[in-house]
């Protein structure tokens, strides 16, 4: 009896994942970032969040100056600085008041210039975690993909942004409104920075929306690709750990 003939295996190449825009790859950062990350492999293209993020921090920044004023924000911040505090209550009135004029419009253009500011740290991010998967962890990523990771994971940070606008709308206390830490997200939004601004800067960190983009951070260079997670979340979260300790020394070193 005749052996049934073997088919041979279909050469059908399985099919690539559908290219997805750029408002796709917003929105799926949210719901299902994996699709996101393993889009940046064929496109890592990462304007769309950055000029999403630049708009929300306009309009974050144009209300806060409307409802708080930039004045009042850089007297809180003040407060957080006890011997700036005390070598500007030293100064002859006429003197003084001209600091905090001049204080309140740095801190006005400070504020709307946050966004390149920001692009700058997440360039320094970046560098650090490209270094460390490329060379100490093997892992075969472009730098261009490395930021666009960074760039994209931290749309978490625009939701708060959004809801610290909401609290300003809603009228939030003018005394307890600060730019580093606008909402309860965190330990240190219950802390007095003029206490210990070491342990309120560690408090800070351990943000909600801050291990959100660290989490997506970590799924990212795993999608992207053949490292694993344990050691993806590792490396994410110890230059986190790092550049946490290392703030806070000079917050403490420099109020």
């Amino acid at each position: 009896m005749a052996a049934a003939p073997v088919l041979p295996a279909s050469s059908i190449p399985t099919p690539e994942p559908a290219a997805l825009s750029e408002g796709a790859r917003i929105v799926n950062t949210f719901i299902a970032p994996s699709k996101t990350f393993t889009d940046l492999r064929r496109n890592a293209s990462w304007w769309a969040p950055f000029l999403l993020m630049i708009v929300v921090s306009s309009v974050f920044v144009y209300t806060a100056g409307q409802k708080i004023g930039f004045r009042k924000i850089m007297e809180n911040q003040m407060q957080a600085q006890p011997k700036a505090q005390a070598r500007l209550e030293q100064l002859p009135a006429e003197q003084r008041e001209q600091q905090l004029q001049g204080g309140a419009k740095f801190t006005q253009i400070i504020s709307y210039a946050f966004p390149v500011i920001t692009l700058i740290i997440w360039l320094i991010i970046t560098t650090a975690l490209f270094a460390t998967f490329k060379f100490a962890a093997g892992v075969d990523v472009s730098f261009k993909v490395s930021l666009a990771i960074v760039i994209y994971s931290a749309l978490p940070l625009m939701v708060k942004s959004l809801l610290a606008l909401l609290s300003l709308v809603a009228g939030m206390s003018p005394d307890s409104f600060s730019f580093q830490n606008p909402v309860a997200t965190n330990p240190g939004y219950f802390l007095n920075p003029a206490d210990n601004v070491f342990l309120y800067s560690i408090a800070s960190a351990l943000d909600i929306f801050m291990i959100w983009t660290l989490v997506l951070t970590a799924i990212g260079f795993t999608c992207v690709s053949k490292v694993k997670r344990g050691t993806s979340f590792g490396i994410v979260f110890g230059w986190w750990a790092l550049f946490s300790l290392l703030g806070a020394a000079l917050a403490g070193g420099f109020s």
